[in-house]
């Protein structure tokens, strides 16, 4: 039997992950943007979303924490990479929801790898 940490769709670090990627995922409705801004937010924040979801139904996946702070650092360099700094709304979200990406699947990961180690968050074990 599995500790209410590692079951899976409990942990809360993952959930954040959901919610912090269907924001950025939706920012682009109510900032001002331009189509690369736009395109840039609908994707990382749909990934950040799947990845947060993927992590939830598989808790000792470790890869998963991993990403996410990888997808957390792109959405903080997007702004210059993508060329909208200048849309100060739309960037600052950028910023807020990569910092705050990286520092949930930071948090997260010595709990996936407790999981991991235990065997609870093993496929097919759930």
């Amino acid at each position: 039997m599995t500790s209410p940490a590692v079951r899976p769709w409990t942990r809360p670090h993952d959930w954040a992950e959901v919610v912090l990627g269907v924001v950025a995922l939706l920012t682009p409705l109510w900032m001002d943007t331009e189509a690369g801004a736009t395109w840039t937010m609908i994707v990382l924040g749909a990934l950040i979303a799947l990845d947060g979801l993927v992590s939830l139904a598989m808790p000792g996946q470790v890869y998963g924490e991993g990403m996410q702070v990888v997808l957390g650092v792109l959405m903080i360099i997007s702004p210059w990479v993508m060329s909208y700094t200048d849309l100060t709304g739309i960037a600052w979200t950028s910023w807020i929801v990569g910092a705050l990406t990286v520092l949930v699947g930071a948090a997260a990961l010595p709990i996936a790898q407790a999981a991991h180690k235990s065997g609870s968050g093993m496929a097919g074990q759930h």
